[in-house]
C-alpha cells in the first residue's frame, strides 16, 4: 500500500502559511516559498527553462519524482487553478478536499482535478486507492494548505513528514502543528543553501 507523505514548507518559527488569502498572506507565502524559485527543477516543472542545479533542487526533484496523487485544499485550489495552466505541473490524480461538490477536470499531462466532499478520511482513501491501482509505487503526496495537514496529522492518516524550513522568521501566521499531539523521528535532515530539508517518520 502507498504511504501518505506530508510535504511542506514552513519558516523558521513553525508558519507554513498566511491567516487569510490577502495580499499580506500572500507575501508571506512567497518568504517562505521563496527558496524554490530559482531551482531547476521546480522551473521544469513548471515548464520553465534555466534555474539552480544545488542540493536543494536535487531534492526537491527526488522528493517529487516519488509522488503520485496529490491531495489539496479548495482555498488552495482556487487561488492556484487559473496560474497552473491547461498543463499543470502536477502530472497525476489531485484530489480537492471541499465542501463544493463539482464535476472533475481533466487537464493536459495527465492531471485531473476530483473533487471530494466526504472529510480528509475520504479523500486520502480515494488518492491512495488512486496510487495503489497505478501499480508504479508512488506514494501519495498530502500537499497543503495548513488546515488539511493538521486534519490529517490528526486523523493519524500521515505516514511520514517531510519539512523544507525556510530561513525566514516569519513572526505571523498559520503554524504547522498548532496544538497537534503527533510524535515525530527524525530520520534524515540535509542542510541544502537555500532551507534545510527534514524527514520524519509519524508515529
Amino acid at each position: 500500500m502507498s504511504n501518505v507523505v506530508l510535504d511542506m514548507s514552513v519558516s523558521l518559527d513553525g508558519i507554513a502559511g498566511g491567516a487569510e488569502p490577502d495580499a499580506d498572506g500572500m507575501a508571506l507565502h512567497e518568504a517562505i516559498l521563496g527558496w524554490l524559485f530559482p531551482l531547476r527543477s521546480w522551473r521544469e516543472q513548471q515548464g520553465q527553462e534555466g534555474g539552480e542545479d544545488s542540493v536543494d533542487s536535487r531534492v526537491w526533484g527526488t522528493d517529487f519524482d516519488r509522488f503520485g496523487p496529490q491531495v489539496i485544499g479548495r482555498r488552495m485550489f482556487d487561488f492556484g487553478y487559473p496560474h497552473w495552466g491547461e498543463n499543470p505541473p502536477f502530472h497525476a490524480p489531485v484530489f480537492v478536499l471541499t465542501h463544493r461538490g463539482q464535476e472533475r477536470i481533466d487537464k493536459a499531462g495527465g492531471t485531473s482535478y476530483t473533487f471530494v466532499t466526504g472529510g480528509i478520511k475520504a479523500v486520502i482513501d480515494q488518492a491512495r486507492a488512486a496510487a495503489d491501482t497505478a501499480g508504479d509505487g508512488k506514494d501519495v503526496l498530502l500537499a497543503g494548505g495548513v488546515s488539511i495537514a493538521q486534519q490529517a496529522l490528526d486523523a493519524g492518516i500521515v505516514d511520514e513528514v517531510r519539512l523544507h524550513v525556510s530561513p525566514v522568521l516569519a513572526g505571523r501566521g498559520v503554524r504547522l502543528f498548532g496544538a497537534c499531539q503527533t510524535t515525530l523521528r527524525c530520520v534524515e535532515a540535509i542542510p541544502g543553501e537555500r532551507a534545510v530539508h527534514l524527514r520524519y517518520l509519524v508515529g
